[in-house]
């Protein structure tokens, strides 16, 4: 009895906390793979991500996850969200691009520095056709503090 009432406070907490929203991690975020395929506007070939069914169930959900904060452009207020710090993200280590994420927020957001850890929640997009953005875009962000 005394476990099925923390188990209840603590589901209480994390949907108040989180509006709702599905708490996710880079870990279940990292179980997609990826195919070769040819553009041939650009007339090369890339890599296009492949979403596996639990992945794709996540697709227009609200969700929440934390990370670090890559800044891209601070005056244009464009972030990325890594599993991982600045010298070990996909830009800069040998992480993957499934490690990373666009994130679009709702309003203006703070000013961040690189490897701020926060913790948002956003819409997550599932992005397996442009290759200007990550596979994975977070909008409508808000951080959860």
């Amino acid at each position: 009895m005394r476990y099925l009432l923390i188990l209840t406070i603590a589901l209480a907490f994390n949907t108040a906390q989180g509006q709702n929203a599905l708490l996710i991690d880079w870990k279940k975020l990292s179980e997609l793979s990826f195919e070769d395929k040819y553009f041939t506007e650009l007339e090369a070939w890339y890599i296009q991500p492949v979403f596996p069914k639990e992945i794709k169930k996540l697709d227009g959900k609200r969700v929440l996850i934390k990370g670090y904060v890559i800044p891209i452009d601070i005056e244009a207020n464009t972030y990325a969200l890594s599993a991982y710090p600045f010298s070990a993200c996909f830009f800069c280590g040998g992480a993957g691009p499934e490690t990373v994420m666009t994130l679009n927020w709702k309003s203006e957001p703070d000013e961040y520095s690189t490897d701020d850890v926060i913790q948002v929640m956003g819409i997550l997009k599932l992005n397996s056709e442009s290759l200007d953005e990550f596979a994975y875009i977070l909008n409508d962000v808000e951080e959860v503090k």
